[in-house]
């Protein structure tokens, strides 16, 4: 009986995703409708889509198991930043600006605006392998999460859980393109919302309760650099790493202000009642969502075993969240499967089209077709291919990663972001508002981004020790990615004033978007002549 209640929720929630993706394929006929869904879609949708496409499995599982056993309950702090800073922020600074320059510019992906923004054919082709290189690891870590809640619900092998995931996700995609995948992010978005309440208030009545669980965690010690023990530190405001906790924060908060596959939701908004009502559902949406999943993590070391070395738990940190849930009831289970198959399927979904359309439009056109365009149909039909390529690419390297004992969710996740925000933040932010940015200042991001990352990634790989606190810090992922993103922010103008960008009548006429005249509602605009007359 446990077992079909569990099997119910899939089958409902797989045909729904299905469905979906048949009323959308009629949608998905060309580039602008299969990438963009004809920049017609509406608020809740995109919102949701943003949402769904920033959090999950990774959070869910990865994030929130290794930060919550790291800093306790202040690692809410994570999933505040990412409502404030990674959704709220990124909307009101991001979103209008990027929805008229990218249509402005008829820019459908992250490398065609840096090669129309700043005219350069050479900064497309860079930027479009860089989102192939470093989107794949990110997308293999989703299927980790996933799969290891799947073994601990149902029994099935980790190899048949990362293959049908990468079945269903493939098929509704290929099928309705963007639109079926913003239609099924807000199904999955409300499946989310309620998820993640649920299951926090399960965890919770484990222990007697809120109070009684923070009590109990409370009594939680852990050790200083000086030697002393911290008792109480896992509840306390700040946690017992506070550099730790905030390299976290700016990296998944900031970081998605760089992300191709989320900066590209702004691509297609329809108006600017959808800018508004977006901005207040994503931050909604993120508090809940984010704030939930990290507070929920912060009770790890409740459910899960020290091992050997003193730092890690038994299993690794991807074990913290399954072992939290495992005991719950087959309804809540269930509940906890389709919440996290729904965050993963909304991420994975958003990163193959990302990467499918950025390598058939950015990449194969430009190099490969120079001398004859490719047609529309030729373009979606491409773009299918490699979205199908894609996923077998990501799934293969998640049954492979699965054996491995360095490489766990966030440490993929990490890199990833890294490279790609540390890459594109900057230029793309700068190029909305600052006319005298040169390329050279993008070529910059692009050496500061992959260089720290893959740095990183190769003395962890290797097991390399600095036997310095300043360097070791930022030997992490998550560490480095935040610096190679603040290093760029903050060098970008510096570039910017010692040689700027000389194509000013270019630029001006990219710049001339903004100055175009509209007609608003007097309850969004006070006329000059109406103010005049009331003084």
């Amino acid at each position: 009986m446990d077992m079909l209640i569990k099997l119910l929720f899939l089958v409902v929630f797989f045909a729904i995703m299905i469905g979906v993706g048949i009323y959308c394929r009629k949608q998905a006929t060309d580039v602008n409708g299969f990438v963009l869904g004809n920049r017609s879609v509406g608020p809740w949708l995109t919102a949701f889509a943003f949402g769904t496409s920033y959090f999950s499995a990774v959070i869910f599982v990865g994030y929130a198991g290794q930060f919550g056993w790291r800093f306790g309950l202040a690692s809410t702090w994570i999933g505040l930043g990412n409502a404030f800073i990674g959704s709220l922020l990124a909307w009101n600074i991001l979103g209008r600006r990027t929805r008229v320059m990218t249509q402005h510019l008829d820019s459908a992906t992250m490398p065609d605006f840096f090669c129309k923004r700043y005219n350069s054919q050479s900064l497309k082709i860079t930027a479009s392998v860089i989102i192939f290189i470093f989107l794949i690891p990110y997308t293999a870590s989703l299927y980790n999460g996933l799969s290891r809640l799947f073994e601990m619900a149902f029994g099935i092998p980790y190899t048949y859980c990362v293959i049908g995931m990468a079945v269903l996700t493939g098929v509704y995609v290929v099928l309705g393109g963007y639109m079926a995948t913003a239609i099924n992010d807000f199904i999955q978005g409300i499946i989310m919302l309620g998820g993640i309440v649920a299951v926090i208030a399960a965890v919770m009545n484990v222990n007697g309760g809120l109070t009684e669980t923070i009590a109990l965690l409370s009594q939680e010690s852990v050790t200083t650099s000086m030697g002393t023990e911290f008792k109480g530190a896992f509840t306390s405001f700040l946690g017992p790493d506070i550099f730790g906790l905030i390299g976290v924060v700016i990296l998944t908060s900031l970081g998605t202000w760089g992300l191709p596959q989320m900066v590209q939701k702004f691509y297609a908004i329809k108006s600017e009642k959808s800018i508004s009502t977006g901005t207040i559902v994503s931050t909604i949406f993120a508090i809940i969502v984010a704030g939930g999943c990290y507070f929920l993590g912060g009770f790890g070391r409740l459910f899960g075993t020290m091992s050997a070395d003193g730092v890690k738990p038994e299993g690794g940190y991807d074990s913290v969240i399954p072992t939290m849930l495992e005991h719950l009831s087959p309804v809540i289970i269930g509940i906890v499967v389709i919440l996290v198959l729904s965050a993963s399927m909304s991420t994975l979904s958003s990163l193959v089209l990302t990467s499918s359309s950025v390598l058939t439009i950015d990449f194969i056109d430009p190099v490969f077709c120079k001398k004859k365009a490719m047609v529309e149909k030729k373009k979606v039909l491409c773009m299918r291919v490699f979205i199908v390529f894609f996923i077998a690419v990501s799934a293969v390297i998640a049954i492979i990663q699965a054996s491995s004992p360095v490489l766990f969710i966030s440490q993929m996740m990490g890199v990833s972001w890294g490279a790609l925000a540390g890459s594109f933040l900057a230029p793309f932010m700068y190029g909305l508002y600052m006319k005298r940015v040169p390329k050279a200042a993008v070529w910059v991001n692009f050496v500061i981004g992959i260089g720290i990352s893959v740095a990183s990634f190769i003395c962890n790989l290797t097991g390399v020790k600095f036997g310095n606190a300043v360097l070791e810090y930022f030997r992490s992922p998550i560490n480095a990615g935040m610096l190679a993103m603040l290093l760029g922010i903050a060098v970008t103008p510096i570039i910017t004033l010692i040689a700027p960008a000389k194509d000013t009548d270019r630029t001006d006429k990219i710049f001339s978007c903004y100055n175009k005249k509209v007609t608003v509602s007097s309850k969004k605009s006070i006329a000059e002549d109406e103010t005049t007359e009331n003084a």
